[in-house]
């Protein structure tokens, strides 16, 4: 499985790609809300960060504006893939972006039926968010095993992008469910190495290991 992480901010990327384990990068106009300097700036900064695919997400609603605004994202640089959202006119969207020749990054989706949609109309990868379902009682890891199984049933070539995860836990299901990519915000691509037995047995044998110097280390006992 794929990790991107879910940031617009530089320092955060470069200290995720800095892991080794970085496949790319998703935002969107909240997370390029919180950065300073122009969009396309950013994006351009992005790229030159990472070696892999940087999700570019339009803010027009209207079929026209989000294609006008996809090619737009898509010259920024070869590495962008479009973010448009499985609305009527976004699947118009992403059927003509796709006719294109440009990758796009279906976001907001919520149910099975949206990401068939989507395949059919030829998204590169679609988004569904598990923890905004998990927040209103509803299972969002079956939705990803869902999608799974529709896309391997009829051969989509669509990845499926895990959004909106929460904790290492939602990784491991996610891994699970055969998800293609797992896009997770700083603080949970963190988490995934920790755990306090690594902490103790490190600490365990460093003591040891200075124990062990200290007795090479002392003055001789004279007889």
């Amino acid at each position: 499985m794929k990790f991107f992480i879910d940031t617009a901010n530089l320092d955060e990327i470069r200290e995720a790609q800095a892991m080794g384990v970085l496949d790319g990068v998703t935002t969107n106009p909240s997370l390029m809300s919180q950065e300073e300097g122009e969009f396309e700036d950013i994006i351009r900064a992005i790229c030159g960060i990472v070696d892999g695919p940087v999700s570019a997400e339009v803010v027009s609603t209207d079929t026209e504006g989000m294609i006008a605004e996809a090619r737009r994202n898509a010259a920024i640089h070869e590495q962008v893939v479009v973010k448009i959202p499985i609305t009527p006119d976004g699947l118009k969207a992403i059927k003509a972006c796709s006719d294109d020749g440009i990758r796009v990054n279906v976001t907001l989706c919520f149910s099975a039926n949206q990401a068939l949609m989507a395949a059919k109309a030829g998204a590169t990868y679609i988004s569904p968010f598990i923890g905004r379902l998990d927040d209103l009682g509803q299972d969002g890891m079956e939705l990803i095993q869902t999608i799974r199984q529709i896309y391997d049933n009829y051969g989509f070539e669509t990845q499926v992008l895990a959004a909106s995860l929460r904790s290492p836990k939602h990784v491991v299901e996610c891994a699970l469910a055969g998800a293609d990519v797992a896009t997770l915000p700083p603080d949970v691509l963190g988490k995934l190495l920790a755990h306090p037995l690594t902490d103790i047995g490190l600490e365990r044998f460093l003591n040891d290991w200075r124990a062990w110097q200290a007795t090479k280390n002392s003055d001789p006992v004279v007889v």
